[in-house]
């Protein structure tokens, strides 16, 4: 992953030292999406930090001043030109724009260096704040699936289904 800089954020590969602000937001997961990657205490931060920096897929989001890490992109890459993409940020930035920001640099260099001809991502129907990212980036809701997937169970152990819906954007569609 080549690094990538905006006005007010650093995008780059996960290091050392990323352990403490990837756990400030996985100790308790907000979005259901994110419950399995709970993070039980800082060793559980580091040995993540660690899986996460060996590959491209994932990419840390930190702040130009001072370089705190405040979440995390993922683009995994689909033969022959498709990537699928998600963001996950610390809840204490929220509202600041850093999401739109970051995201919005992911697709242009997936687009114009990674020559991606389509980018799509799935959010769970009650995950408003995402689904508004999805649209500021210009994507198009292409489908919902009802009762898709379960992150979790009921006190009896039953699954709980969300309805997810699929959003997506094509090279030709992106206007930067």
């Amino acid at each position: 992953m080549d690094m990538i800089k905006t006005d007010r954020l650093i995008l780059r590969k996960f290091q050392t030292g990323d352990a403490a602000d990837l756990w400030a937001y996985l100790y308790k997961p907000t979005v259901s999406c994110f419950f399995s990657l709970k993070l039980d205490d800082l060793a559980a931060a580091e040995a993540e930090v660690e899986k996460r920096s060996q590959d491209d897929e994932h990419i840390a989001v930190c702040l130009r001043d001072g370089g705190r890490l405040i979440g995390d992109l993922f683009a995994m890459f689909e033969e022959p030109d498709t990537y699928s993409v998600g963001w996950n940020f610390n809840p204490d930035v929220a509202g600041a724009g850093y999401a739109s920001e970051a995201a919005r640099a992911l697709f242009a260099h997936l687009f114009t260096v990674k020559q991606a001809r389509r980018l799509y991502a799935y959010v769970e129907d009650t995950n408003l704040s995402s689904q508004r990212l999805c649209q500021r980036l210009g994507m198009r809701q292409e489908g919902l699936f009802l009762d898709y997937i379960s992150f979790g169970k009921d006190a009896n152990g039953t699954p709980l289904y969300e309805n997810t819906m699929q959003y997506a954007i094509l090279r030709r569609e992106w206007r930067g």
